[in-house]
């Protein structure tokens, strides 16, 4: 009977995309598809914002990305706000 324990050592950002592409290929296999529009609140949640000015800044800059169904009804692409947060993200060793 073998005993021995094997142990696997992934730098920090491996490990990060490992986990990121096995939550993605566990959420489409389960068909989880989330919401591609989402409200402003949901879309300030996501970036860590609180204020709706900063969130109208970023729209404007064009840096995510927005649909406007209706006049006074706005909504984020949820796929734009990740790549705006990957995009911006900073790894420390």
């Amino acid at each position: 009977m073998n005993n021995s324990i094997n142990v696997i050592c992934l730098e920090e950002e491996a490990f990060y995309t490992l986990l990121e592409k096995v939550v993605h290929r566990i959420t489409n296999k389960n068909c989880v598809q989330a919401n591609k529009w989402i409200s402003p609140e949901d879309a300030m949640k996501l970036l860590g914002i609180k204020s709706k000015s900063t969130l109208q800044k970023l729209r404007d800059e064009d840096k995510i990305r927005f649909s406007q169904p209706e006049k006074k009804i706005i909504l984020y692409d949820v796929d734009s706000i990740n790549e705006y947060l990957e995009k911006h993200t900073k790894y420390r060793f």
